[in-house]
């Protein structure tokens, strides 16, 4: 594939943009006793890294840092985007999607574009984090291209590379890596949906003929929501209840073929295999859904993929992990990257369509101000300020710790760190991050729509339609509140584990300065003891909340406090019935994923503020440091009413926090442009006529047209 160029831009606007006043720090009661300053992660801001007048913010640069270490691949697919064959054609039918869809398959296949995840010896580029990049772009084109590449590579031929065993992988993966066996990933159930181990459909061994008899027991155990079922499957990894000798061993995987071509060359299910298409969806069209079952469906016993357990000819069962709990959970660790490439993909949909809506709103002018014959640009008016810049902040919070998970895959899955505690480590990243950059996508796109107005719900201008392909995606790879349970459970479990080596004199400790939690905190604004001096100055106020220590103390603040509250609660139900634990446990599940989703907001702001090392001192620094303050203070001002009630803030110190978020608004606008354009989505890109610059050309003509019609003499009556 040829790569193009991603950062072209107008001269003529890029100029106009740079010409713009840098928003100064005006001064206010704020700032009368403290100057502004800015500060990193370890120590403040020397003067020479403050916004110059005239010095440009440095997009590539910023580009370089959000694309990250796979940063050709990321643009190479996203350049599809500008090939016709690869950009979504409206008005198409549910069958004619698929059909496209499946030819975009084929010929990424001929481009060798989509095999950089698999083993060198199989003819794959043996790069998984660099493949996972690939694959986040390609919703630029078309979100249904990237689903069913997912499920079929990133699925299907994932759960055969990584459950599967070097046997397998020579037999199988070739015809799947070269789209020769497009294939169905079928986990999901009727009745189990999150509940995977639960599952019903069974795998019974028999010795007689060294065979596995795959069975739906009854409907609601037939396989649901399966990409490439209804019309292109022609295999399935399948999951099932493994039985041999009586007993049940667990879920495992089996390779099933389920379709072969008839005298016509028709694709028809194979004897004892039954489906339904799953029809029009709310979106992704292109994918073809639908539903598979069994009736008594023979397997061979070599298509147990048995790299975590294996059955022997004559029945006896044997696994390299002893615990059935534990096994289930390693085997669903290594098809983690289904949620890591679903949560990339999240990211850049909020960026294109923050790129829509900033550019549109840098354009597009409504009502006059102190100017009677100039309308207001949107964005220049607070309320659209507010919108918008916040989810700005939080889109490139979403983007760094999207980089530090793909780093964290690529380590466990090219084997630089393929132990337990790396891949616990990413398991549990990838359930923090995927729920809040898939919140986030959905958030980022409707906002986006409805500050783009009525232009905004045309489908040319893709926000409404990618609102539909994207809905899904907080299902998708787990319920995000069902993961970010998971999340939560591991910060209790660590929690424990740290309470377990405090001795009697630590514990003593630990209980007392508990007790005291509420008069004297470990964040810096409690230091400065401001219950006592809240008619102190607000420019000491703001000074703190520029601490990043303060802001990353806050955030912190409420997922410990949080997490040591649930435990407190389910400690003292320890010894009691199973009916009672689990009755408290349920009374604090939400505030368990309340606190699991602060902790990956906290992680998001500290991903964001070790980027800023990544990007040159000045103004580009500056920038992008206001952006930080602003996704924390933001993050803290959605949920002062915790800080308020457990004291972490007094309400003039929560009135601070909005009056300066309100300020960073203000310093962030001249550089709104330029902050989504750094995302590298030019308008050949997005497609999306009001951000292509057409708004600014018809504002201006309407002003000329208004112009005149001013200097014309008034008519006499």
């Amino acid at each position: 594939m040829t790569t193009t160029t991603t950062h072209r831009e107008d001269d003529a606007a890029h100029r106009e943009r740079s010409a713009r006043p840098v928003a100064p720090d005006l001064p206010d009661e704020s700032d009368a006793a403290q100057p502004v300053s800015v500060t990193t992660a370890t120590s403040a801001m020397s003067p020479d890294t403050a916004v110059t007048p005239g010095e440009a913010f440095d997009r590539r640069a910023v580009a370089d840092a959000l694309d990250g270490r796979w940063r050709e691949q990321r643009r190479a697919s996203r350049d599809l985007a500008l090939e016709p064959d690869f950009q979504r054609l409206p008005d198409q039918t549910v069958a004619e999607h698929r059909e496209r869809v499946m030819w975009q398959l084929r010929e990424l296949v001929r481009r060798s574009d989509v095999l950089r995840g698999f083993p060198k010896e199989l003819g794959g580029g043996g790069d998984p984090g660099g493949n996972l990049a690939g694959f986040e772009e390609l919703f630029l084109s078309d979100p249904s291209l990237q689903i069913k590449g997912g499920v079929q590579w990133g699925l299907f031929g994932s759960a055969v590379q990584h459950l599967g065993v070097p046997e397998q992988h020579a037999r199988l993966l070739p015809p799947i890596m070269q789209l020769e066996v497009p294939g169905c990933f079928a986990m999901t159930e009727v009745g189990h949906g999150s509940d995977v181990a639960s599952i019903a459909t069974t795998a019974t061994y028999d010795p007689a003929t060294e065979e596995f008899v795959l069975h739906t027991p009854f409907p609601s155990a037939r396989k649901e929501y399966i990409g490439n079922a209804a019309v292109h499957g022609v295999a399935a990894v399948v999951f099932a209840q493994l039985y041999t000798q009586g007993r049940n061993h667990g879920v495992h995987a089996f390779y099933v073929p389920i379709r072969e071509r008839d005298e016509d060359g028709e694709l028809r299910f194979l004897p004892g295999i039954g489906g339904k298409d799953d029809g029009a969806k709310g979106g992704l069209n292109g994918v073809d859904n639908g539903q598979l079952w069994f009736e008594h469906v023979r397997v061979p016993r070599d298509n147990l993929l048995r790299r975590y357990g294996d059955v022997a000819p004559d029945g006896s069962y044997s696994s390299p992990i002893e615990s059935k709990g534990r096994r289930f959970f390693t085997m669903l660790g290594t098809l983690v990257q289904g949620r890591v490439s679903l949560g990339g993909a999240a990211v850049g949909v909020s960026k294109a369509a923050l790129a829509i809506a900033v550019r549109y709103g840098d354009e597009r002018r409504q009502f006059t101000g102190a100017d009677e014959h100039r309308e207001v640009t949107l964005l220049d008016y607070q309320r659209h300020q507010r919108r918008l810049l916040p989810l700005l902040a939080r889109t490139y919070a979403a983007a760094f710790s999207q980089g530090v998970l793909l780093e964290r895959f690529h380590q466990v899955f090219n084997g630089e760190h393929d132990d337990d505690e790396s891949r616990q480590d990413l398991e549990t990243l990838a359930a923090a991050f995927k729920p809040t950059s898939t919140w986030l996508a959905l958030e980022a796109i409707q906002e986006s729509r409805e500050a783009c107005g009525g232009a905004g719900y045309m489908a040319e201008n893709r926000l409404v339609t990618w609102r539909q392909d994207f809905d899904v995606y907080a299902t998708f790879e787990g319920d995000n509140n069902v993961l970010l349970q998971l999340v939560g459970k591991r910060l209790l479990t660590d929690y424990g584990r740290s309470m377990a080596k405090i001795d009697i004199a630590g514990a003593a400790r630990f209980v007392a300065a508990r007790a005291g939690d509420m008069a004297l905190h470990r964040t810096p604004l409690r230091r400065a003891a401001q219950s006592v001096l809240d008619s102190g100055s607000k420019a000491r106020s703001a000074g703190q909340l520029r601490d990043p220590e303060a802001q990353r103390e806050l955030l912190e603040d409420r997922v410990e406090t949080m997490i040591a509250e649930i435990a407190g609660a389910l400690r003292e139900v320890k010894d009691a019935p199973p009916e009672k634990a689990a009755a408290v446990f349920n009374e604090h599940q939400d505030a368990l994923i309340g606190a699991a989703r602060a902790h990956a907001e906290l992680l998001q702001w500290e991903a964001f503020t070790a980027a800023l090392d990544q990007v040159p001192a000045g103004t580009t620094r500056q920038v992008l440091t206001w952006l930080r303050d602003l996704y924390g203070l933001e993050r803290i001002e959605r949920n002062l009413a915790w800080y308020l009630v457990n004291g972490r803030l007094t309400a003039q110190r929560a009135r601070v926090v909005t009056g300066y978020i309100n300020r960073l608004l203000t310093r962030l606008r001249p550089h709104a442009v330029d902050l989504v354009d750094a995302f590298g989505y030019t308008p050949e890109h997005l497609r999306a006529p009001i951000a292509s610059g057409v708004e600014r050309a018809r504002q201006e003509e309407a002003e000329v047209l208004q112009r005149r019609r001013r200097a014309l003499p008034e008519r006499l009556g």
